[in-house]
Parts: C-alpha cells; sequence; structure tokens
C-alpha cells in the first residue's frame, strides 16, 4: 500500500502501519557505468545491500567486498560507476548519503587506504559515488587519486580485498 497522509476518520490498519513502518528489506543492484560500455561484475564479491521504506523515505546500506573474480570494467578514468537503487526517486540529489571506499592493499604503503565518499543520485534509478576528500592513510609515494565519481581507477586501482560501504537515504517517487 502506497503512503497515504492520515486523513480525519481514517481507520488504523495493519496495511496502514505497514505503509509507515520501515521493514529492512534485500535488494539486488545492478552495476553499470555511466557510458553503459566495459561494463564490470561483482563475481564472487560479498555484497550485502539492504532498504527499508517508511512513508516517501528510503533508507538504504550497501557494502560490497570485492572477489577474486570481480571485474571492475575497463571503462578507466572516464567511465563512472553505477550502482541501481531499491526504489525509485522523486528525483536528482547531489548528497544522499556517505560512506567510504576502503583499498586493502597488502604490503607497501600504505597497508590499509581508507577514502571518504558521498552518495549521489545521478538520475531516479541510480547512484554514483563520488569521493569526498583526502582519505587516510594517504602517504608520500602512494599512486592513488583521491577525487572525482569512482570507476575503475578511482580513487585507486580497485583489487580484490577492497571495500564500498555506504548508507544513505532519500525521497521515494
Amino acid at each position: 500500500m502506497p503512503f497515504e497522509l492520515w486523513q480525519p476518520g481514517m481507520i488504523m490498519t495493519e496495511e496502514r502501519l505497514a505503509s509507515i513502518s520501515p521493514t529492512w528489506q534485500d535488494w539486488s543492484p545492478a552495476w553499470t557505468t555511466s557510458t553503459g560500455s566495459a561494463t564490470p561484475s561483482f563475481g564472487d564479491a560479498s555484497v550485502l545491500a539492504r532498504y527499508a521504506q517508511a512513508a516517501s523515505v528510503v533508507f538504504f546500506r550497501l557494502e560490497i567486498g570485492f572477489g577474486a573474480s570481480t571485474n571492475f570494467g575497463g571503462g578507466g578514468g572516464s567511465d563512472n560507476w553505477r550502482f541501481s537503487l531499491p526504489v525509485a526517486s522523486a528525483g536528482t540529489q547531489l548528497i544522499a548519503g556517505s560512506g567510504e571506499a576502503q583499498d586493502s592493499a597488502t604490503g607497501g604503503s600504505p597497508s590499509s587506504v581508507r577514502v571518504p565518499l558521498r552518495v549521489r543520485l545521478t538520475s531516479s534509478t541510480v547512484l554514483e559515488l563520488e569521493t569526498s576528500g583526502g582519505g587516510t592513510g594517504f602517504t608520500g609515494g602512494y599512486s592513488a587519486t583521491p577525487t572525482g565519481l569512482i570507476d575503475a581507477v578511482t580513487p585507486f586501482t580497485w583489487a580484490n580485498g577492497d571495500f564500498i560501504r555506504v548508507v544513505g537515504q532519500y525521497e521515494a517517487a
């Protein structure tokens, strides 16, 4: 039942309560790119994608632990990653959430780098991730690019063991 504002005389029903009480559920995000070419794939990645909708507000959580068979796409620095939303949004949004990207490289300096992320809704059906400042662990000689929308090489060259973790909320269509 879609959300409807309470009106005088309305009866409280199970369906009405369900429309305003968020219940967390899974969703399977599609992973695409801004050009539609060099499409990445999760492979054996661990993907936790959960959302809840309360009235017209959608809350979401997306955590991806990339695996050995993950294909990061080959579009380079100009083919931004996109993830489908669980519920269509009412419109675009420059900031719909936040999170981090983690480069879990072993050996070298640093051994783990975290970059803050901002979630952007670039259409009513997809989110993109943008770096939102310098990361922790960026030390001399590290070749990461800590700025821009995330793609196969931003903010670093992705590999097995790296993570994306974001949470946010937006208005449903």
